[in-house]
């Protein structure tokens, strides 16, 4: 079945934690501290494979979480980086936060790559936390937590010129005519279950993909049938043909199915309503009519080129009137350069995910030693900030002077009578109290 939307969880790599390890030599009998550093995670990765078409692969895969990092080991051996997950979409493939259902990347000709969630940085091992008054350090990085998200990806139609209407109009017999497109046809009363793209070549005018977006029905806005698959397809297109059975073979009046389908367009997307739209009346080689009797492109005519559609009374089975339609789209799109819509980027994942207090729920405590007259914080909260935090920058130490005010660490600090110049120690971390 064709699959143009699903639901999938990604995870990046947690970073591999820092080594504690002191070296063990002959004739090295106070061996300094060489603990390695540990491997970053892998990155969470989408790129295009232009031989997919469908999204059917993740219904039934929808968990990707990439390699985490190793940990450290001695000798300052680094740890192995996480290996990176490679997701493969169809080109056009809009990926979106789940629950904001807010654009993240659109994965169109512009972007063939795109790095969704990063793997957490690798801890330092204990070599890097040596001073001159902690020469044995017995503390390590811990590595930076994994990122998830829950996506929801959909397959919107890169085209720039969309066919729309009613199932059994004739949509695909006019894209297998005018392109190299080769759709099955048959006298289907569901519909065409996916679009189907073809190319349209001009001699000297400008040429254009189409898309023969799958017939709607009244109430698609609301999800009735298979309507709002259909729907999401038109969103890329910048020009719709509206082809429409003027010769009523099935019994539908052609100038109600136009303002029906047209209420849809409106109904889900006021954007789709406005878009430049002609009229293809097809089917004129079934049209009969008694002498004197107004013909139903005419009546069309009269209904919608005043409203600023074209109407062109065409034959797809013949191929009669094609040749003046497809020129004038060209025009259309030379004219007013219309691209095909690419959906910008809403939800930010590297910052949204960091945006909250990612301390919150792990503990720390404040405690004095009077035998080395300091004063200690430490546990998993505080652990957790030296891991994220960079304190031989001024951004970084700005914002460890405000991590220590908005947890709580001063006033605890305080409530335990530590004065002016008394020392503070957080791990491998001493510095002086003032206010």
């Amino acid at each position: 079945m064709f699959a143009d939307h699903a639901k999938i969880y990604v995870r990046s790599g947690k970073g591999g934690d820092g080594h504690v390890s002191f070296r063990r030599e002959k004739y090295v009998p106070n061996g300094g501290p060489d603990g390695g550093d540990g491997g970053h995670g892998g990155d969470v990765i989408f790129i295009v494979d232009e031989g997919l078409n469908t999204l059917s692969d993740f219904r039934h895969i929808r968990k990707y979480c990439a390699g985490d990092g190793a940990v450290g080991g001695k000798r300052n051996c680094r740890g192995k980086d996480g290996e990176d997950i490679y997701i493969k979409v169809p080109l056009g493939t809009v990926i979106k936060e789940l629950e904001s259902d807010k654009v993240i990347v659109d994965m169109s000709d512009a972007k063939k790559e795109f790095r969704i969630l990063t793997g957490g940085k690798g801890g330092l091992g204990n070599q890097h936390f040596a001073t001159s008054t902690m020469q044995a350090p017995k503390y390590a990085q811990p590595g930076q937590p994994a990122k998830e998200l829950n996506l929801k990806l959909e397959l919107k139609v890169i085209a720039d010129v969309g066919l729309i209407g009613f199932p059994n109009v004739g949509k695909s017999t006019l894209l297998s005519r005018v392109t190299n497109a080769r759709p099955k046809i048959a006298n289907y009363h569901f519909t065409t279950i996916h679009p189907n793209l073809g190319v349209v070549d001009l001699d000297d005018a400008r040429g254009f993909v189409i898309a023969d977006i799958p017939g709607l029905i009244e109430g698609a806005s609301e999800g009735v049938g298979l309507g709002h698959e259909f729907l999401r397809h038109i969103e890329r297109t910048g020009v719709m043909i509206h082809l429409v059975d003027a010769a009523s073979t099935e019994g539908r009046d052609p100038v109600e199915d136009i303002y029906a389908i047209n209420k849809e367009l409106e109904n889900y997307n006021e954007e789709l309503a406005k878009r430049p739209q002609v009229i293809a009346a097809n089917k004129i080689d079934c049209i009969y009519t008694e002498e004197g009797e107004e013909s139903p492109v005419d009546r069309i005519r009269k209904e919608f080129e005043p409203q600023g559609m074209k109407v062109f009374p065409i034959s797809a089975v013949s191929g009669e009137g094609l040749k003046e339609l497809l020129y004038y789209v060209s025009s259309i799109l030379e004219e007013n350069q219309v691209e095909p819509v690419v959906f910008e980027q809403e939800y930010f994942p590297e910052e949204e995910l960091s945006s909250g207090n990612e301390f919150d729920g792990d503990g720390y405590t404040v405690e004095y030693y009077a035998q080395d007259d300091v004063y200690l914080v430490e546990g998993p909260k505080i652990e957790k900030m030296l891991g994220y935090t960079n304190l031989d920058s001024e951004k970084g130490f700005a914002f460890f002077q405000k991590f220590l005010k908005d947890q709580g660490v001063l006033d605890k600090l305080e409530a335990a009578g530590i004065t002016e110049g008394d020392t503070v120690r957080m791990y491998s971390l001493e510095f002086d109290y003032y206010k």
